[in-house]
Order: C-alpha cells, then sequence, then structure tokens
C-alpha cells in the first residue's frame, strides 16, 4: 500500500517532467540535464555586483547572503509589503532564496512558499530557489513536496533539504524509500537540480549526514544553545567541506536576542569572516533590513583574527541563556502560532 502511494505521489512529479518531456529511457534524468531542456528556464543568475562564492560541487556562484523567508518574512502582514521586497531584492542580486514547506504564520494566515510563489512564477529563472521537506514519512513527504510545487509555481527546484536532522532519525532516513532515497531519485529526475539538509541543535547529526556523500549542500545554524558545546564549525562544516558540499550558515544574528549591545552588522560581518561557509542565511522582514543587508554586503571587509576572538566572547551570555522560547524542547522552527 505505502509503495502504491508513494508511486501515486511520485507521478504528480515525473507528469510534470513529462510534459515538459523530461522524460528518458528508465525513468532518469540528471538534474543537470534537466535545467537545460526546459524551455526558457535556462538561470539567468545576476548577482548586480555583491560578493558572491561557488556553493561547493554544485559549481552555481550564490550572493554570499542568501534571503532568510521564513518567520521574519511570514511577519510582513500586508502581501503588497512582502511582494515588493522580494522584487527589490532580487533586482539588487539576492537571487537566492531560502525557504520551507513549513515555513507559516498561522495567527496571521501566511504561508511562505505562497507568497514566494507569486514572484517565482514570472521570474523563476533569476531566482535559484531552495525549499525544505519536514516530514519523516514518506508518504506525506512526497506530499510536501508536491505541495510545494504547487505553491512556489514550478515544476523544479535548485535546491531541495531535509530539514532539521536530527541523529535520532538518520538511520531510518537512510532506509530504501525513505526520505533520502526521495530525494537522490527527485534529483535523477530533474525535479530539483541539488539536494542538502539542515539542522540546529547536533553538530554530530549534521557530520554523519555530510559523511554519507550524498549531497550537495548543508544549512546549519551557527549560533545556537547548548552552551555552546556543540561543535559545529569544528566538526559538521569541515566534514561537509570535505566531501565538496556548499555550506550555508542560519541564526547569525540570534545572539541579539540576548545580549541586546550586540551590534546585528558585526554579527553578520562576523558570519561572512568565518572561513569554510560559501554565503550565510539572513532572514528579511522589511525593506530596511534588505536595503542594510545589501549595503552591508557590498561594503564587506573581513574581520582580523583577533577582532573575531574578541566579538566570540562578547557572544558568550548568549550561549548560556536558557529563557528564549526557541529553546524549548517543543520548538519547531519556522512554525509561528
Amino acid at each position: 500500500m505505502r509503495e502504491k502511494k508513494e508511486n501515486s505521489r511520485r507521478g504528480f512529479i515525473t507528469k510534470a517532467l513529462s510534459a515538459a518531456g523530461l522524460l528518458a529511457v528508465g525513468n532518469r534524468l540528471l538534474a543537470s540535464d534537466a535545467i537545460n531542456i526546459f524551455s526558457g528556464l535556462q538561470p539567468v543568475y545576476d548577482a548586480k555586483g555583491l560578493p558572491t562564492a561557488t556553493l561547493g560541487r554544485t559549481g552555481v556562484r550564490i550572493p554570499r547572503i542568501a534571503m532568510g523567508l521564513g518567520s521574519r518574512f511570514c511577519t510582513l502582514q500586508k502581501e503588497d509589503d512582502a511582494l515588493e521586497l522580494l522584487n527589490f531584492a532580487l533586482d539588487n542580486g539576492l537571487y537566492y532564496w531560502d525557504t520551507a514547506h513549513i515555513y507559516e504564520n498561522t495567527d496571521l494566515g501566511i504561508i511562505s512558499e505562497v507568497r514566494i510563489g507569486k514572484v517565482v512564477k514570472s521570474r523563476r529563472k533569476e531566482i535559484f530557489l531552495s525549499t525544505k521537506v519536514t516530514s519523516r514519512d514518506p508518504d506525506e513527504a512526497m506530499k510536501q513536496i508536491e505541495t510545494s510545487l504547487k505553491r512556489l509555481q514550478t515544476d523544479h527546484l535548485d535546491m531541495l533539504k531535509i530539514h532539521d536532522i536530527q541523529l535520532k532519525d538518520i538511520e531510518t532516513l537512510k532506509q530504501k524509500g525513505n526520505l533520502i532515497d526521495i530525494l537522490s531519485r527527485l534529483k535523477s529526475q530533474g525535479v530539483t537540480r541539488f539536494i542538502g539538509f539542515s539542522g540546529h541543535s547536533e553538530a554530530m547529526a549534521m557530520k554523519t549526514m555530510a559523511e554519507t556523500g550524498i549531497f550537495d549542500s548543508m544549512l546549519i545554524a551557527l549560533n545556537h544553545w547548548s552552551g555552546n558545546t556543540e561543535k559545529r564549525q569544528e566538526t559538521a562544516i569541515p566534514a561537509a567541506k570535505s566531501k565538496g558540499m556548499g555550506v550555508m550558515v542560519m541564526k547569525v544574528v540570534r545572539p541579539r536576542e540576548t545580549v541586546k549591545t550586540l551590534n546585528p552588522a558585526d554579527l553578520v560581518r562576523y558570519a561572512l569572516s568565518l572561513k569554510g561557509p560559501d554565503g550565510i542565511v539572513l532572514g528579511m522582514d522589511s525593506m530596511e533590513v534588505v536595503k542594510s543587508n545589501l549595503d552591508l554586503l557590498r561594503n564587506f571587509k573581513p574581520m582580523e583574527e583577533e577582532e573575531m576572538r574578541t566579538f566570540a566572547m562578547q557572544m558568550l551570555p548568549f550561549y548560556l541563556g536558557s529563557h528564549l522560547p526557541w529553546m524549548r524542547n517543543d520548538y519547531c522552527d519556522g512554525l509561528w502560532t
């Protein structure tokens, strides 16, 4: 029964590919071929002079700041303001857009992917589009991916990630027919060009996933809880880089929630100065924030090592905190209620 349901879900996606004339013998098609065959969808990324980096073995040049379109973005109540923000960011070189199936504001009835889709439908080839699948159940995961494609108004992604990896579910994810298998197949069919995973708290979980050698990219929380005992920079990031993976970091400005004296621009500059990551994902919730990040990136100068050590010491009170909402065990990234 499960196999029948999974085939049904795959049928939706392969039907989209078939309609575009993309199904090859044995239903196998490399993503690199698929993106070139899609009529009129050859990427035309333009960073508008912003500093860029190559996202690991994907070979794609990306702006060093990516648009984080999660909980902060979903606080924008007026849709016209949100769409103006997206178009302005793209017009000014911020073409890496990061979202997820679960990113929504339930109080306001705002779903990130739905909003993004209203721009994607007319500017698809300009955007490096990344979303994440959350469910660990294969049938539900396929349903989420189908829904994401519909919401985003596209028949292919540039990056599809497994959301919030934890050690407890890695062995299940590796099983035949489970998420790793699903993402690999979707990549081979051209539904997504690249695959990856994200994670927040467990450095060993990220390292273990990277060492499979299957994935193209990792999105990892730079500043998180656990008293700063999780050595993400020392373990997970080198493991990913050794496999040729692209590495993006998130939660860059989070220490300011505890240490109010920290300058957000310094937190961004610190993250951009780290050796290893290719770029950072920043939540964007206003035109002012977008413009500020653009100015910071255009004028970016890396911190010297001594300055980085001093700044890291200033963040220590953040790591020792325990009272913030997202530190609760029941916190779910990206879902606001």
